[in-house]
């Protein structure tokens, strides 16, 4: 009996292992996912209002979102290096 006890407390530890980090996943997107989207928001204010910056303004939006991107995978891999 102690031994059947013993499998469901493992097997639910490793059900919540797993539902945490998705859960700490989604929370880490939320960043991310925020500031791609002013990136590109401003980023297109700012090509309306200046057309002769746009290989510029084009360049350093594709740095902040690589960045931002950049932390939503940093998000998923902290997820399984803690699991």
């Amino acid at each position: 009996m102690s031994a059947a006890l013993e499998m469901v407390n493992l097997a639910s530890k490793d059900a919540f292992t797993g539902s945490a980090s998705a859960i700490g996943y989604g929370l880490a997107a939320i960043g991310p996912g925020v500031g791609v989207g002013i990136i590109f928001g401003n980023g297109t204010q700012a090509l309306a209002r200046q057309p002769e910056a746009a290989g510029l303004i084009r360049t350093n939006q594709i740095m902040g979102f690589a960045f931002c991107e950049a932390l939503a995978l940093i998000g998923i891999v902290m997820g399984f290096v803690y699991q």
